[in-house]
């Protein structure tokens, strides 16, 4: 497992913004390092979400159960990725998803409180969060174009062009959840892309 996960956040934070150390000496102690193993739930369905999520080593799944027990896998988090449920965070009601480690994770937790205190008195770092909320906004929006507009083959196209770093990472029951199709299509899918 990963030696520093502060180190790792470090450079995502550095790599985007500039901090004094003052900042940083603010925005450092308040996260705390969790490890998951794999299959290990970091969220459970009905809990409240209470903390901010950066994921510093592998990869986590959000999903929901629908009332026939199927999966609805919504979002994967790996290295450099938040992690968490906004709503049940900025709402304060039990989170309708499960949130559990793919791979075994390592990731750092803050409490919203201490990520409210830091964003107030680090505006680099609230507007760090600001872009970031809004590409991950743009991202969604361009996820329910691709479920409702593309066929099978083309989501799983899209998903190997925008996200080629988890192909081989996600088992192909999760990556069929997250493309809403089935695995026997996706199996088919990929066996044609194959031969070509």
């Amino acid at each position: 497992m990963l030696s520093d996960p502060k180190a790792v956040f470090r450079k995502y934070i550095t790599d985007r913004i500039s901090l004094s150390d003052q900042e940083w000496a603010i925005i450092e102690p308040a996260w705390a390092v969790k490890k998951l193993r794999k299959h290990q739930y970091l969220l459970q369905e009905g809990e409240k979400w209470l903390h901010h999520g950066f994921v510093c080593e592998g990869c986590l799944r959000r999903y929901r159960l629908n009332n026939r027990g199927i999966e609805h896998t919504i979002q994967f988090s790996i290295e450099n990725n938040w992690a968490g449920d906004r709503e049940s965070l900025m709402e304060g009601t039990p989170t309708k998803y499960n949130i559990d480690a793919v791979e075994d994770t390592t990731l750092l937790l803050i409490h919203n409180n201490d990520f409210e205190m830091i964003s107030r008195s680090v505006p680099a770092f609230h507007e760090m969060i600001n872009i970031i909320i809004q590409q991950r906004l743009n991202l969604s929006q361009e996820r329910i174009h691709a479920a409702i507009s593309f066929t099978a083959e083309e989501k799983y196209r899209h998903f190997i062009e925008t996200s080629p770093n988890l192909v081989n990472r996600v088992p192909r029951h999760m990556l069929a959840s997250y493309l809403g199709i089935t695995p026997e299509t996706l199996s088919r899918i990929r066996k044609q892309i194959a031969e070509k």
